[in-house]
C-alpha cells in the first residue's frame, strides 16, 4: 500500500468532496476539507481502528486515550480505541483484551494485509483486508471489510459491511467482551451527564446494559452543542437484534455472540464455524446533532422501513 491522494464526492444536502490521504500505518479521511477520522493498521494496537471521529461541526466525539493524552480525561481499558471490531473468544483467543501490553491470556491481533479505496459520485469506500491471527501466528478468521464514509451538513456516517470467513474450525465463546465497540469522549459518561437511549425506549446503563435491541444511541452537550452517536444494526444480521455492552462511563458495543454472559436464564451461546464457512454482517455509525429523538427515522432510512 503505497501512500495516495484520492479525491471523490460524497452524498449530501450540499455537495461536499472528500479528501483521503494513505499515509504508513493510517488512512486519513476529511469531508469538504474538515477532518472527519483516520483508520489506524499499524502494529500499536493489535488491531485496526478509527480515531478520531468528528461531528459535522467539528467536534470530536471519542475518547483520546490511549493515543492521546487529555487532562481530565479517563486513562482506564487501554484497549478501547476509537471505534473498531473484535472478539474476546475466537478458539480461546482474545481479540477484545488485546493491547500489546497485555500479558493474561491467549493474545491475538488482528493484521490487516491490504486496504483499497473506491471513489463514486455519493461515497467513499475504504475496503480493508484482514487476518484474526493467534499468538503464534496462525489464521484463525479472515475478515473482508467495506467502511462507506459520507456526510452532509448535520450528519457525519459510516457504514460496515463485514464478512468473516473461517480459515479454519472456529468458536466464538459466550463473553461480554466484544464486539462493535466504540470508547466516546469525557462529556458522554452519565456521571457528566451523558444519556444512553436504545431502540426499545430504554434509557441508562442500569436498563440498556445486557438488553437486546436494534440501535443504542448516547448523546451529550460538547461545548454547547447537542450530539449523539448512535450504532445501528440492521436486522437481517445473524442473532438479531444483538445484546448490548454498554457502559455509563462511554463504552457501547453492540454483541452478536455473547448471550449466556448477558442473560443467565439464556442458553449458553457457542458460534461455530467449519472451515470456509462465513458470517455476514452490517452496521451503522450515525453521529448527528439532537438527542435520540432523531435515531428511529435514521434508523428508518437505513433499513427501507424494515
Amino acid at each position: 500500500m503505497r501512500p495516495s491522494i484520492i479525491l471523490l464526492t460524497l452524498a449530501a444536502v450540499t455537495s461536499l468532496t472528500a479528501q483521503v490521504r494513505f499515509t504508513p500505518g493510517s488512512v486519513n479521511i476529511t469531508i469538504d476539507g474538515k477532518p472527519f477520522t483516520t483508520f489506524h493498521y499499524g502494529a500499536a494496537a493489535n488491531k485496526p481502528y478509527l480515531a478520531p471521529i468528528r461531528s459535522a461541526s467539528g467536534k470530536i466525539v471519542t475518547r483520546g486515550f490511549p493515543m492521546e493524552m487529555i487532562t481530565g480525561e479517563s486513562r482506564d481499558h487501554l484497549h478501547h480505541r476509537g471505534l473498531w471490531f473484535t472478539y474476546d473468544d475466537v478458539n480461546g483467543v482474545k481479540f477484545w483484551e488485546n493491547d500489546p501490553s497485555y500479558k493474561k491470556g491467549r493474545i491475538g491481533k488482528v493484521v490487516v494485509k491490504d486496504a483499497r479505496w473506491k471513489d463514486g459520485a455519493k461515497q467513499g469506500v475504504l475496503t480493508a483486508a484482514m487476518e484474526w491471527q493467534d499468538p503464534e501466528g496462525g489464521v484463525l478468521l479472515i475478515e473482508n471489510r467495506d467502511m462507506t464514509f459520507s456526510g452532509d451538513a448535520n450528519l457525519r456516517v459510516i457504514d460496515f459491511h463485514i464478512v468473516l470467513t473461517a480459515a479454519q474450525d472456529v468458536t466464538f465463546g459466550d463473553t461480554k467482551e466484544g464486539a462493535f465497540a466504540i470508547r466516546l469522549a469525557e462529556p458522554f459518561t452519565e456521571r457528566r451527564g451523558g444519556k444512553m437511549t436504545d431502540a426499545d425506549g430504554r434509557t441508562g446503563m442500569a436498563n440498556v446494559w445486557g438488553k437486546r435491541s436494534n440501535w443504542v444511541d448516547y448523546t451529550a452537550e460538547l461545548d454547547g452543542e447537542q450530539l449523539g452517536v448512535a450504532i445501528l444494526s440492521y436486522p437481517s444480521n445473524p442473532n438479531s437484534p444483538p445484546y448490548w455492552h454498554a457502559r455509563d462511563y462511554g463504552l457501547f458495543s453492540l454483541n452478536p455472540f455473547g448471550q449466556n454472559a448477558f442473560d443467565k436464564n439464556a442458553e449458553e451461546r457457542k458460534t461455530q464455524l467449519a472451515k470456509g464457512q462465513k458470517l455476514t454482517y452490517r452496521w451503522r455509525v450515525v453521529v448527528h446533532p439532537g438527542d435520540a429523538a432523531a435515531v428511529p427515522d435514521l434508523y428508518k432510512a437505513y433499513t427501507g422501513g424494515k
